[in-house]
This record gives structure tokens, C-alpha cells and sequence, in this order.
């Protein structure tokens, strides 16, 4: 019998989808300016992530280095991973406080593909970067000064002092 004008849509598994995104990450594919990998390689569930954005040519973020962390959790690559800025930056669509982008303010993440990746997360944060409203923003002084922390470190932290 005659087939019904389209195939059917293979799904892969989380497991191997993240594998997949793994091999691409460590293999440094695309122009060099992102990057990503794991966290912890003894990590079998693959959720903690980090990711790397060389600041775009001709904005203020031009020479500076950003580091991120991207959270998978079990319904990834459903749901988009949660991306936070571990390097100070200013733009749009990041919560300045805590670093984290602003699934209503990125419309990568507010309207999530399955198709999408965390290397499009990066590619699109670095396109944000040029965007007219946040090529000349003014950013915080350069490095991870005072790198953010998590809530409960904060109270630590401050217990500490």
C-alpha cells in the first residue's frame, strides 16, 4: 500500500541527543567563538553544562571572555536547559542579580524547538550580544569579579565573613 505523503519522525533519546552535543562540543566545531562541555564527567544523568562566549567585534563586549552554565534537566531536549551567566554581563535579557537568562526576554527559550541545542543557545546569546540594544550597554568590569554564587552559597558566604 501507498505511504501517506510523509515518513515518520524518529526521536532520539536524551541520552544519546547529549552524547551527541558532547562529541560536537569537545570537537570545537563551528568558528571557535563558543565552546561548551560538561561539567562533571562522572555525571551519567549529562545536566550540568559549561559554556564559553568570546565577545562579537565592535560592541562592548568585544575582547571579553563569558562563561556560562547551562542545566539540562530530564525533559531536555523537550524543554530548553536553564542558561546562567557565571561572568558578569549586562543585556536585556539577563536577570542582572543572578545571571540568568530571561526565558520570556531570549526568544530562543521562550519558544523552544526540540531541534535546538546548547550550541544555538550560545550562538543566539553572542547574536543578542550585537543586537542595538545591547552592543553598547554599559558592563561591569571585566573578569568573574566575585564570581556569582548560588543562594545557599550566599548564605554561607555570609555566615563565613
Amino acid at each position: 500500500m501507498g505511504s501517506e505523503g510523509g515518513g515518520s519522525l524518529v526521536v532520539v533519546p536524551r541520552n544519546f541527543r547529549l552524547l551527541e552535543e558532547l562529541e560536537r562540543g569537545e570537537k570545537g566545531i563551528g568558528d571557535g567563538t563558543v565552546s561548551y562541555g560538561m561539567d562533571d564527567a562522572d555525571d551519567i544523568y549529562m545536566r550540568s553544562w559549561t559554556g564559553t562566549i568570546i565577545g562579537p567585534h565592535n560592541t562592548v563586549h568585544e575582547g571579553r571572555i563569558y562563561q556560562l552554565k547551562l542545566f539540562c534537566d530530564k525533559d531536555y531536549p523537550d524543554s530548553p536547559p536553564t542558561a546562567r551567566f557565571q561572568t558578569r554581563i549586562n543585556m536585556t535579557c539577563v536577570n542582572q542579580e543572578t545571571g540568568v537568562v530571561e526565558p520570556s526576554l531570549f526568544p530562543m527559550l521562550l519558544k523552544w524547538r526540540r531541534e535546538y541545542t546548547m550550541e544555538d543557545i550560545l550562538i543566539g546569546l553572542k547574536k543578542e550580544m550585537s543586537s542595538p540594544q545591547n552592543r553598547k550597554l554599559h558592563q561591569p568590569l571585566d573578569g568573574n569579579d566575585d564570581q556569582r554564587v548560588e543562594q545557599k552559597g550566599l548564605v554561607l558566604r555570609c555566615a563565613i565573613l
